[in-house]
């Protein structure tokens, strides 16, 4: 350039845009005097919105032809033998250009050849940019330094049209009002716009926005919320972890985004929504399934109510119903139970200790909405009782099964269960297993029954109460990875964090029990495996940039997809309170902040504690009524559980809840499993074919065929399995005992003093496991339900 103004060369116009070099603005003397005295202008965007790759551009004052090279970036050289600029050291940050635009100058002795050469791959494109942008950070040592940078790329950055900064666009998460809009244009790229009311925010989004804005779609979903740990923006102290939540958060909102545009353009169906609860300051609204789930409860068929009450009391049946009935069916008996009392719906850990109570009461038949091993359990704790002489039926003449409890009841799970006899072992099975697979395990290997609301408690206590102990889970194994999985990430924790869950546990002692904890491998329930996927992918499709909230002592999908919101402030992990608490933490700051705010919450654990967050919200939310200055916040409650299940609150069923009246709203009914014996807090098992057979029509059918004086309904008869075990053995005793274990272990949070003593020598407990089982069995659940 200096030889050509000596030559009193002038050019038209030579335009480049390129990268937001900021090592070179801020060394006016060494770069941008080069281009002051000529009527060359080079003109800076701080950020390319729109992208072109480019990788070297040389600039020769001599016609030729194009040449490359590949120790500079950038180039302006009056002959063969560029000169470069101070660029070396950020020549591998600097693939993109936007635009280079060269006009032959006047003079004819002079000209320009420009050329964009070695472009890089595509894949590269977004990585390229990510590693410039957390090495540009990186090298500003002063925090006060790098809030600059952003303030200087929220000036540069395009202001969102006003139709864009809309609630609809508005990201969860963040201090400051930010909105996000993203489309794809006719080419398949991904264009993205951004903005904040914050100037710091802004920068975060203008970054983005240069990042992503361009890409191809799957370029964009491949980025990871770890690829921003370089990003590191913000002051020491409290606001430092808030400002890089921002990055976090606009990001996953512009792929929420991205793959619904993606999934349309596909033509794939949506996911339905999950059911949810609104909870505002004038009061409560269930919405999508919830609402009609409730409405379905609330306003059954009157017809079928007295038809069925009818059927019921002249032929003296009872009902005993599993909870995973449909709403409509739940709906009808919970009317017809007004008028007649022997009718329980409840988990099936009672459902044979209330048909007893039916028998002694004097009906003469029992009918149940359930599957197979929950109508023999019936039968046989009726038989263990003197009511031999009741009838009980199901409600098909086809098999109405259960895939784990039919995986329990195989050779595979009996060999599984010899190699645990082999050393000090604990058995631990599901609730939902047949009596008499729980009487030949406990045989084999001392086994106590868990639900998925006390397995973690159960396994911990376990292994600190019995030193060397090895615990063997079944029969599923999708639980059992769930449960596996959460004690891999309880390793990652500090002792103070799994003190909290239990306090004879610390890293070292989670770890050292991974070793000794199995789970069987082939107990596979269709439901609970693609449920549980259904569960996930809807929650990362629909609901990853909402808030994100799992129980430690519930085992499930939930868990690993709250691990990793909770490290961008998105999540909680923890207790009921803990929960409790993270929620009322961000209502309050939606309050403080008196900005209009829809805070959506995906409850991960049972749906019980439901009535508990309303009440805390709503006395949150209240005083906002009063107050025609204070901004409107709204909180939804979403859950993630099948659109078929939902749990009465307003009985004093086997969850032990109390009315869930809140103020003046009342919650009849509640999404999901309330509390109790859930096989998984999704509820899947609602949807589940085998479930669904006990329909409102089949019980009818039943009931009108009673006594059955022509045999017609012998194949809806439950089946009576052996009575006794393969030691001569009662079924029913050596059955009841693991259930007494955990009811004993729920009343003191103790393994009790007998198990124990079987686990540490079983030879002898296998010769005495006689004891009143049935009557302790039914005496118990009396005191517990």
């Amino acid at each position: 350039l200096r030889d050509a103004r000596t030559k009193k060369v002038r050019g038209d116009l030579c335009t480049v845009t390129i990268h937001p070099l900021w090592a070179l603005l801020n060394r006016p003397s060494n770069f941008c005097s080069y281009f002051n005295p000529f009527p060359l202008s080079l003109q800076f965007n701080p950020f390319p919105f729109r992208v072109t790759t480019m990788a070297v551009v040389t600039v020769n004052t001599t016609v030729s032809t194009p040449t490359t090279t590949t120790s500079s970036i950038f180039s302006l050289s009056p002959n063969p033998k560029p000169f470069c600029f101070m660029l070396q050291s950020l020549k591998r940050h600097f693939p993109l250009s936007k635009s280079l635009k060269c006009v032959r100058p006047r003079s004819t002795s002079f000209s320009i050849s420009c050329s964009t050469l070695a472009s890089f791959p595509s894949e590269l494109v977004v990585p390229s940019k990510l590693q410039y942008l957390a090495e540009e950070f990186r090298s500003l040592r002063e925090p006060v330094e790098r809030v600059k940078r952003l303030l200087h790329y929220a000036g540069a950055a395009p202001p969102m049209e006003e139709a864009g900064r809309v609630d609809a666009n508005r990201v969860m998460g963040c201090t400051a009002r930010v909105w996000v809009e993203v489309s794809i244009d006719e080419e398949g790229k991904v264009k993205v716009a951004a903005d904040s009311d914050s100037e710091i925010t802004k920068g975060f989004c203008a970054c983005l926005v240069w990042l992503l804005d361009g890409s191809h779609p799957d370029e964009v979903m491949k980025v990871t919320t770890d690829d921003l740990a370089g990003l590191n923006v913000g002051f020491p102290g409290g606001t430092g972890r808030s400002r890089v939540n921002t990055w976090h958060n606009v990001l996953v909102s512009m792929q929420k985004r991205t793959k619904q545009l993606v999934a349309q353009r596909e033509g794939k169906v949506p996911f339905e929504p999950f059911p949810s609860l609104v909870v505002t300051a004038e009061g409560v609204f269930p919405k999508g399934t919830y609402a009609e789930a409730q409405a379905k409860y609330l306003f059954p068929n009157e017809l079928k109510v007295d038809e069925l009450v009818n059927v019921l009391k002249e032929k003296k049946i009872g009902v005993v119903a599993h909870f995973y009935m449909d709403p409509e069916v739940q709906g009808i008996l919970t009317a017809a139970q007004k008028q007649w009392p022997h009718i329980h719906i409840s988990d099936s850990l009672v459902m044979a200790d209330t048909a007893v109570k039916m028998a002694k009461a004097g009906c003469q038949f029992i009918t149940v909405l359930g599957v197979d091993f929950m109508s023999e359990n019936v039968r046989a704790i009726l038989d263990q009782a003197g009511f031999s002489e009741v009838g009980v039926y199901r409600m098909s003449n086809e098999s109405i099964g259960c895939s784990l409890a039919d995986a329990a009841a195989t050779p595979t799970y009996m060999e599984y269960l010899n190699a645990a006899s082999r050393s000090i072992s604990l058995h631990v099975i599901y609730i939902n297993t047949k009596l008499e697979t729980k009487a030949y395990a406990h045989e084999l290997v001392p086994t106590i029954t868990c639900t998925s609301s006390n397995v973690v408690q159960t396994i911990l206590q376990a292994f600190s109460q019995v030193p060397d102990l090895s615990i063997w889970y079944g029969p599923d194994s999708y639980m059992g990875a769930n449960i596996k999985d959460l004690f891999q990430q309880m390793t990652k924790m500090t002792d103070e964090e799994i003190a909290a869950i239990h306090p004879a546990h610390s890293q070292d002692s989670v770890r050292s029990l991974l070793p000794r904890l199995h789970y069987y491998q082939d107990g596979t329930c269709i439901v609970h495996h693609l449920f549980g996927h259904e569960v996930v992918e809807k929650i990362k499709e629909m609901y990853c940039d909402a808030f994100l909230t799992a129980h430690l002592e519930v085992p499930g999908e939930m868990f690993s997809l709250a691990m990793e919101a909770k490290r961008r402030g998105m999540g909680v992990v923890g207790s009921t309170q803990n929960i409790l608490d993270f929620i009322k933490d961000r209502v309050q700051e939606a309050l403080d902040r008196n900005i209009n705010e829809h805070l959506q919450f995906v409850l991960g654990t049972e749906s019980g504690m439901v009535t508990s967050i309303v009440a805390t919200v709503r006395s949150l939310l209240e005083p906002a009524k009063s107050s025609p200055q204070r901004a409107k916040v709204t909180v939804e409650i979403v859950f993630p559980v099948s659109s078929d299940s939902i749990s009465k609150t307003t009985s004093s069923s086997s969850s032990g809840l109390h009315s869930a009246k809140v103020g003046d709203i009342i919650l009849p009914v509640v999404p999901g499993i309330a509390s109790g014996e859930g096989c998984s807090i999704h509820g899947g098992c609602a949807s589940c074919p085998y479930m669904k057979m006990n329909s409102l029509s089949s019980l009818l059918k039943v009931s009108h065929h009673l006594p059955d004086e022509e045999n017609i309904l012998s194949a809806y008869k439950a089946e009576r399995f052996k009575l006794q075990t393969p030691n001569g053995k009662s079924v029913a005793d050596v059955g009841c005992e693991p259930i007494l274990h955990m009811r004993n272990f729920q009343a003191t949070k103790k393994l009790p003093e007998k198990l124990v003593d079987q686990i540490l020598h079983p030879q002898d407990s296998r010769r005495s496991i006689v004891f009143e089982g049935a009557d302790i069995c039914l005496g118990f659940s009396d005191e517990h339900h």
